[in-house]
């Protein structure tokens, strides 16, 4: 299989950075202090950042990663979503895992650790994947939450996160794709206390390049240059550019390429109700008679 040793690479150094990172889920650490700590570690290990460090609390789902300046600090009884891919080369570990700052796992993180563990059980070639939907979504159901059902996870190619395939995280008939040996695939169970669904909140400050657009600002042109030299079409943060020039020139070019098409952005995911949320996720191989778990 194309790629496998830097898949394997990519998702021994998601495990290491995992480990490590539990010792400073603490009361009083700064978000930003996390998201540094993961993302150069990464780097120190041998690979690089799949997409910005994701750290989101309690009722936020998703997509919100700190920015310079950033004095968000993790309380007692949080729940922060620790998501974190790395890439080798072009090949993609993403994973993720929910901490209770301070405190105990409960049912709610048992509820997606659980659901992931047996979509995991379920996966093999020929597998339709609205079953690995089944599969979560009764776990969770079961234990007396919501799955969130316009989230999933995804089919993962070389240099794109999000590869044109969802993993459901709750049964729909029409979910018919069928797993092929070698297929690649992130699997991301969301539990919670909520409705089940979640909905797009600012701020936006992750963002990713989906094609040339003609820009006629000379700031936005010159961000747009170095946005398409430096991360090959996977998601970038925000505070990975606040250095490049200086904040207004920024925002203002930012808003320039996403207005013109050029970059798509991620707002914050947050639940509808405002429910406490708990994510896990590891990616896998496909193989004939199971699955390879890489992170």
């Amino acid at each position: 299989m194309e790629g496998i040793d830097e898949l394997i690479k990519a998702g021994e150094i998601a495990r290491q950075v995992k480990e490590e990172v539990v010792e400073l889920i603490k009361p009083g650490v700064k978000l930003y202090d996390i998201a540094e700590f993961v993302e150069r570690r990464i780097v120190e290990l041998g690979g690089k950042p799949a997409f910005p460090c994701n750290l989101s609390l309690n009722e936020n789902a998703a997509h919100y990663t700190p920015y310079k300046g950033d004095e968000t600090v993790l309380n007692e009884g949080d729940y922060l979503k620790v998501d974190l891919g790395v890439h080798v080369d072009g090949y993609i570990a993403d994973t993720a895992l929910t901490f209770r700052v301070g405190l105990e796992e409960d049912e709610l993180m048992e509820a997606s650790r659980e659901a992931l563990e047996n979509a995991i059980a379920t996966v093999r070639a020929g597998v339709q994947i609205k079953e690995i939907g089944r599969v979560i979504e009764d776990t969770i159901r079961g234990k007396g939450f919501n799955p969130i059902v316009n989230l999933s996870g995804h089919k993962i190619e070389r240099y794109k996160l999000h590869a044109g395939i969802s993993i459901p995280n709750v049964y729909r008939a029409a979910d018919n794709y069928e797993l092929k040996e070698g297929d690649v695939i992130a699997i991301e169970p969301f539990a919670t206390t909520g409705a089940g669904q979640v909905i797009e909140v600012p701020p936006t400050l992750i963002f990713m390049h989906v094609k040339d657009r003609p820009v006629r600002n000379a700031h936005a042109r010159r961000l747009l240059m170095h946005i398409k030299h430096h991360y090959n079409g996977l998601p970038f943060a925000y505070r990975w550019l606040q250095d490049f020039m200086p904040e207004m020139q920024l925002k203002f070019a930012l808003a320039q390429l996403e207005k013109t098409g050029a970059i798509y952005g991620y707002p914050v995911l947050r639940e509808i109700r405002g429910g406490m949320v708990s994510q896990f996720e590891h990616t896998v191989i496909v193989e004939k008679d199971g699955a390879f778990v890489t992170t």
